[in-house]
């Protein structure tokens, strides 16, 4: 009897995605620079828990915001009242650089993404996040693959555009020391002259604004296509120009307001404006230097709080408040919040440490891993070895 002939089988191989990491996210309390955001949003940390991580979040973390601690509860999160807990989580999330305090308390190895504000850096400071080997990410340098924007300093920057001009409007006044000059003008009084350095998104916002408000507006940028393209996005006609030191110094000579809006892709901010410049300047002006995060673009220019937000200096008045967003918290965070989320949502199946490796964008934004400097501009501004990041992250693989 014949017997059956049984079909072979063979074996199927299966793609197998890797299992997504569960993450500890800690969100302390800012205690510094009268910041009043918060790095996470009740309704994000809903979407974390939601996919399986913990969230810490200390107690009144977000009141400064306008969230309490009963709507994070409620969300998913853990709130404690344990600073210290806190900052021994995997992933350390802060919309102000840490304090040496706050270095203290991290742990090796743990992810830290926050601003650095390079005018408040000073080696010390450096010094600390090297010793304790954490991977610190600055937010102002996270960068989109995609598209190459910087998608944290653009959503910051749309408020800090519109903030800029709100808060030269009202410095103008003769209450605040200004010229007593009302930015838009009424009929038969011209309008106050508004020079803006930059054409990145705080120049669109800023210009946007100022129009509305009936300001004279002038942009300076190097960049042309940049310019062409924010008068392409307000949609008007604008005076343009590329920053000609002498033409420049002749608007700066006559203007009410100047912004400083440029951003630095990797370093400080170059300054544009001399002391010889602001000077000369109107006495009254009024000065809002957006670029102070990076350094400032005015030679004049010293990073100031919101407690005491502007001083005066050759008769001219300066705004270098660092967080201007924080005037908005709520807004603010918000937007933070959505960026931050989206991030760790797209790293979960091989974890933070993988998508950092597989992404320039971030990777762009690391400036210390475990124990190395790799930003090139901070060693060589603090005399101290930098090391390229794609190295060690090769090696560390």
């Amino acid at each position: 009897m014949d017997t059956l002939a049984i079909p072979h089988t063979q074996t199927e191989m299966l793609d197998v995605m890797p299992r997504a990491q569960r993450l500890l996210i800690g969100v302390p309390r800012e205690t510094t620079l009268q910041e009043n955001r918060v790095a996470l949003a009740p309704h994000s940390v809903a979407s974390l828990t939601a996919h399986g991580h913990r969230v810490l979040i200390e107690s009144q973390a977000g009141k400064m915001a306008n969230y309490s601690d009963l709507e994070y509860s409620e969300a998913g999160a853990e709130v404690v009242h344990d600073r210290e807990a806190v900052f021994k989580t995997d992933i350390l999330l802060k919309v102000a650089p840490p304090t040496l305090e706050e270095i203290d308390l991290m742990r090796p190895n743990q992810v830290l993404i926050s601003p650095i504000h390079l005018p408040l850096l000073d080696a010390e400071y450096i010094t600390s996040l090297l010793k304790k080997r954490v991977v610190a990410l600055a937010m102002e340098y996270l960068r989109d693959d995609e598209t190459g924007t910087f998608p944290i300093v653009q959503a910051m920057s749309e408020i800090a555009g519109n903030s800029a001009i709100l808060i030269a409007a009202d410095l103008l006044a003769t209450s605040r020391g200004g010229k007593g000059v009302l930015l838009g003008g009424i009929a038969g009084v011209p309008p106050a002259k508004v020079i803006i350095l930059g054409a990145g998104v705080v120049a669109e916002f800023a210009t946007r604004t100022a129009i509305g408000l009936g300001a004279e507006v002038r942009i300076f940028d190097n960049n042309v296509h940049q310019l062409m393209q924010l008068q392409s996005k307000v949609g008007r006609q604008l005076h343009t120009s590329v920053i000609n030191p002498v033409h420049l110094r002749e608007q700066m000579l006559t203007a009410d307001v100047a912004i400083g809006a440029i951003h630095s892709p990797q370093s400080r901010t170059p300054i544009v404006v001399s002391e010889d410049i602001v000077r000369r300047m109107k006495p009254g002006a009024v000065i809002v230097d957006v670029s102070i995060d990076q350094g400032g673009c005015f030679e004049t220019s010293k990073a100031t709080s919101l407690d005491h937000p502007f001083y005066e200096q050759y008769g001219v008045i300066h705004y270098c408040v660092p967080n201007i967003p924080s005037r908005v918290a709520r807004t603010a965070s918000e937007a933070i919040s959505n960026i931050l989320t989206s991030l760790v949502l797209r790293a979960e199946p091989g974890g933070l440490m993988n998508f950092i490796r597989q992404h320039q964008g971030l990777r762009n934004g690391v400036y210390v891993y475990k124990g190395s400097l790799t930003n090139a501009h901070l060693g060589e501004r603090f005399q101290m070895r930098s090391t390229d990041l794609d190295l060690l992250i090769t090696s560390d693989f």
